[in-house]
């Protein structure tokens, strides 16, 4: 019975059938591909890290190490599995010669290290421990990936010739957001070319099951170990940094899927509540004859069962080939997960489609539980209620002296019947929302002011000195700093010098505070709360700091500077995600604490060359880094940047998308449900042109409501789920960058325009509609 019921009614409304498989169908993919590529991902993060042996603490620093003070530390900590000492040759980007080009625009810090005894290791593609031999060199994936650098290519370091034999899998600076990379090469050919760089000393430990990294961290700091060089990084920050970049777009996966869920719902309760209307005399007989509710729900379900089912295999099978596009980028950074995490993350898929399916029969069995209220005598009687409104009836067209006949009865019928329409309406906002919000985000994060969430402010281009002799640094900034003032084509720099203090911390202990010194007004950051500091007792502190610390605006930070102790009020808390996330501003001026950097912003007069200004100082200052802005945003970010720019792309594809299949759908079955009256209107004269404007008139009502509703949101609650997405990577306060031209221009004409054809394509049946076919149904 139920098989011939459900041919019957599938072949009596194909259009419905077909819009409901789609969106269940999108559902499953979207949902089994997010629940697999997580479960592949975290696999693959687990594998690389297990296979490398990951370090659980690392601390870089430039300058001598006393050994025996490390190691009676590693032993006196019952914390401490094993420790190491590795290398880490800085070198020069100009100086790592590829054919005729050079590592000259890369902003990373370029290091040469050898192959860790103990830990640590760095992988090939294959996941395995590479051995070099005197001649070769390997390449991180990062240059691979840039198009840097190819297989079999021959690099030159000051006469030293290699061979690039491979690229390395290196768990602790794969991503690009990490700014350092590291080369293998032969322990030979290190000694050859250590001359030539700055040598940097990777201070590791492993540590035992469930210890604290935090607390591991206080004890090294507390016993005065080396640390002149960027805060620590710890194993937690390694495995989020391995698995961030893929799971930004895994995350995306699950905003649509959440939105598509919405959509299909409200498609379901669509269509079903448009068939019990159409069904209500014959649910009033079978109630009057005595069939329980359970038994005539189980007529809908079977159904909805079928589509659901059919959709919800399709989606999990389809999800497989799908997902290896996006498996790629994964594989090659982190290598395969596994074979047990492979079916695992099949195992997972089909949960995911399954949990589609159930989570629709429970939503259709909700929606059927109206049945419940159906009263039979008066659904035989009267059939079908029709919605109430006192504002419709208080809307008559003899009183009407605004609109013509038809825009009138198109109003009056949204007004009569406001809950049917919430629909359209809904999924209007929803498409407005889809398009506007990824454009937005793509807008911010291209944006020049994006910097000032990433601890930069906004300038021209960024001179960095690092030292090789710390008592020079700060000289050769000065020098530095003397050329740019005078220099005509310079607007405006400041010089900020980056140095280490001891700080005293509520419980009496000594920790280190990384402090930037200088002007910071003249490139003011995005501060969360507070302001910059203004006066010598003030300092700002990041908002990782703040969180690590424990510190708000108002309380106090004590350091020793010169010998004394130094009293600073925070003045602000900052957005930033250089130096790890953790670094502090202050305006004082002082001779001691360990000098980590020199960095000098500037700004260029208008109508300047910056790229020949920034040629002209690589030259004049050979021991520092010069970089433009663009090319540190485009090669740090740039693949975040492109991913979010297709992503906006794509969803201006699924609103078009969603917006024809849903309006189509809505269109085709309010025709079917208004058959009678729309029979009763033409049989008075009304044409069908005219009726076809009486459902183009609603729709456009809907769709400006939908669309102003939606951008609204958009640029509202979307710059919230727009501030989660890029927080992820470490950028706080956000605020959009809204391109108003798309954003009010180009989204709604986009929209109004498919709305518009839509209604159109769904309002085609009208005019075939005869009148003595459907008068009758009185």
């Amino acid at each position: 019975m139920y098989r011939n019921l459900i041919k019957n009614d599938i072949s009596k409304s194909k259009l419905i059938t077909v819009t409901i498989t789609a969106f269940i169908l999108t559902a499953a993919i979207l949902t089994a591909l997010a629940v697999s590529l997580t479960v592949n991902l975290s696999g693959a993060v687990d594998n690389i890290l297990l296979s490398s042996k990951a370090v659980h603490f690392i601390q870089m620093h430039t300058g001598d190490v006393d050994m025996e003070q490390l190691w009676k530390f590693a032993d006196d900590q019952e914390a401490v599995e094993d420790s190491q000492v590795l290398p880490f040759l800085n070198i020069d980007g100009a100086e790592i010669v590829i054919g005729e080009n050079s590592l000259a625009d890369s902003v990373q810090d370029n290091g040469f290290s050898i192959q860790s005894e103990k830990f640590d290791f760095l992988l090939d593609l294959n996941n395995e421990i590479i051995h070099p031999s005197n001649g070769e060199i390997y390449f991180p994936i990062y240059y691979m990936q840039e198009g840097n650098v190819k297989l079999g290519d021959k690099v030159t370091i000051h006469g030293v010739d290699f061979t690039v034999t491979g690229f390395l899998r290196d768990s602790t600076m794969n991503a690009a957001l990490v700014s350092s990379k590291r080369f293998l090469v032969s322990e030979a050919d290190f000694e050859k070319v250590r001359e030539f760089g700055q040598l940097e000393q990777l201070i590791e430990f492993r540590l035992k099951d469930r210890v604290s990294y935090t607390d591991f961290e206080t004890a090294y700091l507390e016993a005065g170990l080396p640390a002149n060089g960027p805060p620590a990084i710890t194993y937690t920050q390694i495995r989020l940094i391995n698995g961030l970049t893929d799971g930004i777009m895994i995350g995306v996966l699950a905003l649509i899927v959440i939105l598509v869920i919405i959509v299909v719902f409200l498609c379901i309760r669509f269509t079903l509540l448009a068939k019990i209307e159409e069904d209500y005399r014959e649910i009033g007989v079978l109630k009057a004859v005595g069939t329980r509710v359970s038994d005539i729900k189980k007529l809908y379900i079977a159904k909805y069962g079928v589509i659901a089912g059919i959709a919800c295999v399709l989606g999990f099978l389809l999800s497989i080939p799908l997902s290896e596009p996006f498996m790629q980028n994964i594989r090659l950074y982190m290598g395969e997960s596994g074979r047990q995490t492979l079916l695992l993350g099949l195992l997972c898929g089909f949960v995911g489609a399954a949990a589609i399916y159930s989570v629709v029969l429970l939503y259709v069995n909700g929606v059927l539980q109206r049945f419940r209220k159906i009263s039979a005598a008066q659904a035989v009687r009267f059939g079908a209620l029709r919605e109430k409104s006192k504002l419709a009836r208080g809307f008559r067209l003899s009183s009407n002296r605004l609109f013509s006949r038809n825009v009138f009865l198109g109003i009056k019928d949204i007004l009569a019947r406001k809950k049917l329409y919430v629909t359209m309406l809904t999924v209007l906002i929803i498409s407005a929302f889809i398009m506007i919000v990824p454009q937005n985000i793509y807008n911010t994060i291209s944006a020049k002011s994006f910097i000032t969430y990433m601890g930069m402010g906004i300038c021209d281009a960024t001179l960095y000195i690092k030292p090789t002799q710390a008592e020079s640094v700060t000289q050769k900034g000065v020098e530095a700093a003397n050329s740019l003032a005078a220099d005509e084509n310079v607007e405006k720099y400041a010089m900020i010098t980056t140095k280490m203090f001891d700080m005293k911390a509520d419980d009496g202990s000594t920790q280190k505070l990384r402090v930037n010194l200088g002007d910071h007004a003249a490139y003011p950051i995005t501060y969360i709360q507070g302001t910059v500091p203004q006066t010598e007792s003030e300092i700002a502190i990041s908002a990782l700091y703040a969180d690590d610390l424990t510190k708000a605006i108002g309380d106090e930070i004590v350091l020793n500077v010169d010998g004394t102790e130094k009293w600073l009020t925070v003045s602000g808390v900052y957005s930033d995600i250089t130096s790890g996330g953790r670094t502090a501003q202050a305006v004082f001026e002082t001779d001691s604490g360990d000098i980590l950097s020199v960095s000098i912003p500037m700004t260029f007069r208008a109508g300047a060359d910056a790229e020949a200004i920034i040629a002209q100082y690589k030259e004049q200052f050979p021991f520092a880094k010069i970089y433009g802005v663009e090319d540190i945003i485009s090669q740090m970010f740039g693949t975040m940047i492109n991913s979010v720019k297709m992503a906006s792309y794509a969803a201006i594809g699924v609103t078009v998308l969603l917006t024809i299949l849903v309006t189509v759908l809505f269109m085709k079955m309010l025709v079917a449900k208004d058959r009678y009256s729309i029979a009763i209107l033409k049989s008075m004269g009304f044409t069908s042109n005219g009726i076809r404007r009486q459902y183009l008139i609603r729709s456009i009502i809907v769709l400006a409501l939908g669309v102003v509703i939606g951008t609204i949101m958009a640029n509202t609650l979307g710059e919230y789920v727009g501030g989660a997405f890029v927080s992820s990577f470490g950028a706080t306060a956000f605020n959009f960058v809204v391109n108003p031209f798309f954003a009010y221009i180009v989204s709604p004409l986009l929209i109004a325009t498919f709305v518009y054809i839509a209604t159109l394509l769904g309002v085609s049946d009208i005019r075939s509609l005869k009148i003595s076919e459907h008068i009758k149904e009185a």
